[in-house]
């Protein structure tokens, strides 16, 4: 960068670090980047203080311009409203179906009741290792054997191993 082109982006600093102050002050705002709600975007919507802080620096020109037209150079300045944002979940996918704990517990007792292991494995909620271990050494004392909690063991402690290693990686 030559002194002259340096000499410039400085002038061009101070220049928007006044117009900002103008802007502040003509709006009564308490921050600089309470003004950025009074510059509109192409897109829709008012300038996002990120994109005002970057235009400092890359498009002081086109920054100036906007401060001016849309702020200093306005008898009343409009604050611009927000762009229209998605609403929160409407990333849900709707043609999911959607089952209650009783529906649940209804096709747990169908698959137990068709001896379906995989499909009661699957529906039967988590245990963490430590309920998975209690409940192990109770049935262990009782004297019985119950394969799907042996099972259901083993795929814990692969789990758990599994977690332990990618956490050393």
């Amino acid at each position: 960068m030559s002194l002259d082109q340096q000499q410039r982006q400085h002038v061009s600093e101070l220049q928007i670090d006044e117009l900002i102050a103008q802007a502040v002050k003509k709006l009564a705002v308490a921050r600089e980047n309470d003004i950025c709600r009074y510059l509109p975007m192409p897109t829709g919507g008012y300038i996002h203080h990120f994109t005002m802080r970057k235009m400092r620096t890359e498009d002081p020109v086109k920054l100036q311009e906007m401060i001016r037209k849309f702020i200093l150079h306005t008898e009343k300045p409009i604050s611009v409203p927000p762009k229209p944002r998605a609403a929160r979940g409407s990333r849900k996918r709707r043609d999911q179906l959607q089952f209650t704990k009783v529906d649940i517990e209804k096709m747990l007792t169908m698959a137990r009741a068709a001896n379906d292991k995989e499909m009661v494995r699957k529906l039967t909620p988590k245990k963490d290792l430590k309920t998975i271990k209690r409940e192990l050494i109770a049935s262990i004392r009782h004297g019985q054997v119950d394969s799907d909690l042996w099972q259901s063991y083993a795929e814990a402690i692969s789990q758990n191993s599994t977690i332990a290693v990618g956490a050393l990686a």
